[in-house]
């Protein structure tokens, strides 16, 4: 099938050979830890590399290896390796090249468990440098000998600014740096950095690639364009397998050591999950507008955050990357913590929960939960405040949300007025 006639809902669908046995419609999950094989040779063939084959699941197992074409499919690249969860997607991806000495340059507004994983590196010598802001002339600004990685959010969690990938792309390239972009807040429904010059693209599939909040995983997935050289000595012996150089590095060691391997059980959650991405994303991105638009006349005192917005300073950047179509993530400011706290009690229909991209709205308070453990400076650059709520917005009809975030703000005035 010539996927690239297709549309994006098709491709979920049929994209993938799917010559299953049994004329199975789904691939099956190979629950198994290792597989045989009809001779030495042919496990010996696997190991070092000379032939195709499953030897452990650690390694590769055929559901992993199914979910990992369809990710490599959708975002345009030419090979993937998924992970046990985001954040050792992320480990992998940069680890992978770098040692120590070398420098990270990265946007400001990241997902606090990002940051976290950054501060871990400097015990390893490796030391990230962050943006004041979010253009493309800041990220040049820091770049010295010692860099080695530009990395940055298509959007970010939960500041919710737009990253100009191209332009970022573009200032990493001339000077001969890949460029590491998360895709999780915009999925490939919104874009694909690999075509705009991204070299390697993560997700934490746990999110809008699985959908339902029922299987920890990450996944990367490589461009193959990237010309190593010299200052990343890892990748030179392995430039013999060309533009497949930096997964052939990955698999054949830091991802095989550490063992930080998807199970076939989530694997086969997220082949399900994928099949509805487009359609799940689309209604989340159409809740979500009307909800934030909602919210801006709903309390004066309210600063809603949402790229859908005119007001939002990244509004026509994201309009021309991402199709019209802003992701599903607002971020409100209500006042106080107190207040915040008490808006999410009243609310009937989000869950309060630590994760996004789920068919359910979620709320949850970034100061006291995912940004609890950066210092106040890190805070303010992350777009965190102590009265800032985040929405994940789900498929619900978009008139009960609107009812629920309505009156948990009328059930809070009433108590403040003395009304039961």
């Amino acid at each position: 099938m010539n996927t690239s006639e297709c549309g994006f809902n098709t491709t979920l669908l049929h994209g993938i050979a799917a010559d299953y046995p049994h004329g199975a419609t789904h691939m099956p999950i190979y629950q198994s830890s290792a597989f045989k094989h009809k001779s030495a040779k042919e496990l010996e063939d696997i190991f070092t590399n000379k032939s195709l084959g499953f030897s452990y699941t650690r390694i590769n197992n055929p559901t992993i290896e199914d979910f990992e074409k369809r990710m490599t499919l959708l975002e345009g690249g030419i090979g993937a390796v998924a992970c046990s969860s985001g954040m050792s997607a992320l480990f992998n991806a940069l680890m992978n090249i770098l040692q120590s000495g070398d420098e990270v340059v990265a946007s400001a507004g990241l997902y606090g468990g990002t940051v976290e994983l950054f501060e871990e590196l400097e015990a390893f010598g490796i030391i990230t440098r962050y943006v004041a802001d979010n253009v493309p002339e800041e990220y040049e600004k820091l770049i010295n000998e010692n860099t080695r990685v530009i990395f940055a959010e298509t959007m970010g969690n939960p500041k919710l600014d737009i990253t100009d990938i191209k332009a970022v792309a573009d200032i990493a390239h001339a000077h001969k740096l890949p460029l590491i972009i998360d895709n999780t807040i915009t999925t490939p429904m919104l874009i694909n950095p690999l075509s705009l010059g991204a070299d390697v693209v993560i997700h934490s599939s746990s999110k809008y690639i699985n959908g339902n909040s029922d299987a920890i995983s990450g996944v990367l997935i490589s461009g193959g364009k990237f010309k190593w050289d010299e200052r990343y000595p890892g990748l030179l012996p392995y430039k013999k397998f060309g533009p497949f150089a930096y997964i052939a590095k990955l698999r054949s060691g830091l991802f095989r050591n550490t063992g930080g391997c998807l199970s076939p059980q989530n694997a086969f959650l997220n082949i399900l999950g994928l099949e509805t991405l487009g359609l799940r994303v689309e209604r989340q991105c159409q809740n979500a507008l009307e909800l934030a638009k909602f919210l801006v006349d709903l309390d004066d005192e309210f600063i809603v955050n949402y790229p859908g917005l005119e007001s939002h300073p990244g509004h026509e950047l994201a309009k021309s990357q991402f199709g019209a179509k802003y992701g599903a993530i607002i971020t409100v400011r209500v006042g106080s913590k107190e207040r915040a706290f008490n808006i999410m009690n009243n609310l009937k229909i989000p869950y309060i929960l630590s994760n996004i991209g789920d068919t359910k709205s979620l709320v949850l308070h970034p100061a006291s939960t995912i940004a609890v453990h950066l210092s106040k400076e890190e805070q303010f650059k992350s777009g965190v405040y102590d009265d800032l709520i985040r929405i994940s917005v789900g498929i619900e009809d978009i008139e009960d949300l609107k009812k629920d975030f309505a009156q948990a703000v009328q059930n809070k005035e009433d108590k403040e007025n003395g009304r039961s």
